[in-house]
């Protein structure tokens, strides 16, 4: 499974006995595999700043998540034809998430913790930020690349009626600088191939015989060539539209084609070269978001534990990753069991829930005896 549970407990002896109990239980039960996770040792400051700081990492935590989300996405999104390589770009330190979160190690040089926690929370503050705004404007400029490059691809696609003919038709299939004649496009369905053949010349005066020529076709009908006298374009279309032909509006402008091509040229190349480098951005800002994201799990174990079991700091954090969905209610049974002494009325209570509803599913104001917090890694989900 993708996630994680990180609980906390005090660390007196009681507890510690406590834990030890609910890791034989959960072992012999094959319900999770657990590891100790290490927290330093931060300074406390005052109870106050500590509540002010619990609401504020709760916050940030939200944000960071939605942030390495949105990286995730952005990720496939950019790797469109390489969606099966996505998971080894989501790295983080350049392991996978898994291992990163159950080897997790604070990062004393980035987020130091003798330093008070408001400023070690300022710092990964200010940190998510920019990798927000840098992630914006980087993404923003790629996707209206992509768009207008996606736009001018459209332009290929689709019937003989709507799609682009820049790329179909030549030089060669057209009367040009020419006074008197010009040549049309006419669109006839298949069907009626043999019928335009006989009777084009016919539809109206002036048509110059045997100038049709089949350019291109699809499944619904082909595109035919037709030279005629200028003064007689407005009487033709109206007799080819009542024969069920269509005229098809384009006259040959070699500079606009040419203009066309050389756009879709310079978007392609555009956007191969925006690719490498975004690409390279993206894997190494989600992975110090990720990180970041981590450091700040870890700040709101601390503070929680501060806030929940007081002073002097004496708690131990573990991780949980059940191994399958169908455990995580007997799990929840095991841990408020072995945590009951905690906080009995809350513990009962919780413990009732679990029995009443089929498949718990916990928010974030659900109460428990002990910290929890819980860790998704399905960021694509």
């Amino acid at each position: 499974m993708s996630e994680f549970w990180l609980i906390s407990a005090p660390g007196d002896k009681e507890n510690l006995q406590a834990l030890e109990r609910m890791n034989a239980v959960t072992s012999k039960s094959n319900l999770s595999y657990n590891t100790k996770f290490s927290i330093p040792d931060f300074k406390v400051g005052t109870l106050d700043s500590l509540v002010g700081l619990s609401d504020e990492l709760g916050k940030l935590d939200t944000f960071a998540e939605s942030l390495i989300k949105r990286m995730a996405q952005s990720v496939v999104e950019v790797m469109e034809d390489a969606k099966g390589k996505v998971p080894e770009n989501l790295l983080a330190n350049g392991v996978d998430l898994t291992s990163f979160v159950t080897h997790f190690e604070w990062d004393m040089a980035k987020y130091p913790a003798k330093q008070p926690l408001a400023s070690v929370v300022d710092t990964l503050e200010k940190q998510l930020a920019q990798i927000e705004t840098d992630l914006k404007s980087r993404t923003a400029a790629y996707n209206t690349l992509k768009t207008n490059l996606e736009n001018l691809e459209k332009k290929s696609m689709g019937n003989l009626f709507t799609r682009t003919l820049s790329d179909i038709v030549s030089k060669d299939d057209f009367v040009l600088d020419s006074e008197y004649l010009i040549t049309l496009l006419v669109i006839v369905p298949k069907p009626s191939y043999t019928q335009w053949q006989k009777t084009y010349e016919s539809l109206s005066d002036m048509v110059v015989p045997r100038s049709t020529k089949l350019i291109t076709e699809d499944n619904e009908g082909g595109l035919f060539t037709v030279t005629l006298f200028r003064k007689v374009i407005d009487d033709f279309k109206t007799k080819a539209k009542e024969n069920k032909f269509t005229v098809r509006e384009f006259y040959y402008d070699e500079k606009e084609i040419k203009r066309e091509r050389e756009e879709l040229s310079r978007l392609l190349s555009d956007k191969k070269q925006q690719y490498g480098p975004l690409l390279r951005w993206l894997k190494v800002n989600f992975s110090e978001a990720f990180i970041a994201w981590i450091h700040i799990k870890a700040l709101r174990v601390f503070v929680e534990s501060v806030l929940r079991y007081g002073l002097p700091v004496n708690f131990q954090a573990v991780l949980l990753q059940p191994h399958k969905k169908s455990s995580t209610k007997r799990l929840r049974e095991v841990l408020n069991s072995v945590f009951r002494h905690l906080d009995q009325v809350a513990a009962a209570s919780v413990l009732d829930a679990s029995v009443e509803i089929p498949g718990l599913q916990l928010s974030s104001h659900d109460y428990f005896p002990y910290v929890y917090f819980h860790i998704d890694l399905g960021l694509l989900d």
